[in-house]
């Protein structure tokens, strides 16, 4: 596979991803999607820790790998020794971004902070992801994004108040901070690409904790305003009617959504019973929060009678928002996904053609694709160093005799 059948809106542009697990990775997959020429370098013989990570493997091989790898070149590469460093400044030298994750200080500790990088690539993109960012009182702390997600107030809003905040069953934090890194490396790119920057890059400081903040909505300025503190409430929230997961007669789930005062109609009207739509404790969103329990009572009696897709189908042709709770089998077999390619399969070498989920956000001129799964680990050292440094096969043999790549 070549680099050639990498195509999209970022087609050219060089990527350097370092570090492991998932935020730095996360980014590198995003900019890899649409056509970044992304080189991962890993440590010689074990790789990256997202090899082993996921919780079903086959053949003990993990299936989360051909997934936040794909699109990458995989170098072998010991940052621990001299020359392995002295290798990487040489790679970031003629790229046009590095993605890091490692703990703040590393690189600088390494000789290769952002000083020494800009000093010789002055346009260089330094994308840097830790827990708590580049400065502060917790900078130097190690920190996953399970426990940025607890300390940026997430973890305090899952889950139900008479018990422990779970987790929320993905990595968010961690793929939040990855999002927001690849778009501080777009918005960077625009920047240097801009009349009056002379081609200057610059160093995109993403906190994992201040990712999660981010998406936590009216909590903070809420807080500021009137000392309310927003705790855990389980499958709804407090005053927005009706809005819950209800149970259906085969034994299912079904969420809907019909907090507005015109959807609420409709969901009356498929319910059989239009009246409620005018009736004084449901026809306006204050008064259906303050009736919320009994309203969801009511709804629950009346989805525990039908199947969920027969309450699927009703609820569309009212246009009341509705659906299953799925699991990965139900996404899977989505025929909407499927027609949106939001699940495609790719070919693999370890496992044959897998599902996963396919490239967001779409676009109609220059989207991006999966020209292959994650790589087998340092299948393209030869070939990147040898096309971007001049390595030729004896001196990357001797390389690999001495454990550096």
């Amino acid at each position: 596979m070549s680099r050639g059948e990498l195509q999209g809106p970022l087609a050219g542009l060089k990527v350097i991803e370092m570090g492991s697990f998932i935020a730095g990775p996360f980014c590198g997959q995003l900019l890899a999607d649409f056509g970044a020429d992304v080189v991962k370098l890993e440590p010689p013989g074990t790789g990256d820790a997202m090899r082993q990570w996921g919780v079903a493997k086959r053949d003990g091989k993990s299936l989360w790998w051909p997934v936040i790898a794909r699109n990458k070149q995989s170098v072998t590469l010991d940052l621990r020794q001299p020359e392995g460093r002295e290798i990487a400044r040489r790679l970031i030298a003629e790229a046009d971004v590095l993605v890091e994750n490692f703990r703040p200080g590393t690189l600088e500790d390494w000789g290769l902070g952002p000083d020494v990088l800009k000093a010789e690539n002055p346009g260089l993109i330094l994308a840097r992801v830790s827990g708590f960012g580049q400065t502060g009182p917790y900078a130097r702390r190690a920190g996953f994004g399970s426990v940025a997600e607890a300390m940026a107030g997430m973890r305090g809003l899952a889950g139900f108040p008479d018990r422990p905040p779970p987790r929320v069953g993905l990595s968010i934090g961690d793929s939040l901070a990855g999002v927001f890194a690849a778009m501080g490396v777009l918005l960077a790119l625009r920047a240097r690409d801009a009349a009056d920057a002379k081609g200057r890059g610059q160093i995109v400081d993403v906190a994992i904790t201040e990712s999660v903040m981010a998406v936590l909505e009216s909590v903070i300025s809420e807080y500021s305003g009137t000392g309310a503190v927003r705790g855990r409430t389980g499958s709804i929230l407090p005053g927005v009617a009706p809005s819950n997961l209800y149970p259906t007669a085969d034994g299912t789930w079904i969420l809907i959504g019909a907090n507005a005062d015109g959807i609420f109609r409709r969901l009356a009207a498929a319910m059989g019973e239009p009246e409620l739509g005018t009736d004084e404790r449901y026809a306006t969103h204050g008064a259906r929060g303050r009736h919320q329990d009994e309203l969801d009572t009511r709804i629950a009696a009346w989805t525990a009678g039908y199947g969920l897709d027969h309450l699927v189908t009703l609820l569309e042709t009212h246009g009341v928002p509705a659906g299953p709770v799925n699991d990965a089998a139900g996404v899977v077999a989505d025929a909407h996904l499927n027609e949106r390619d939001a699940v495609i399969e790719v070919e693999t070498a370890d496992f044959g053609t897998i599902a996963m989920q396919g490239i967001a956000p779409r676009l109609s001129e220059t989207p991006g694709r999966v020209a292959w799964a994650g790589p087998a680990l340092g299948e393209h050292t030869e070939t990147v160093l040898g096309d971007r440094l001049g390595l030729g096969p004896a001196e990357i043999a001797d390389l690999r005799r001495r454990g550096i790549v």
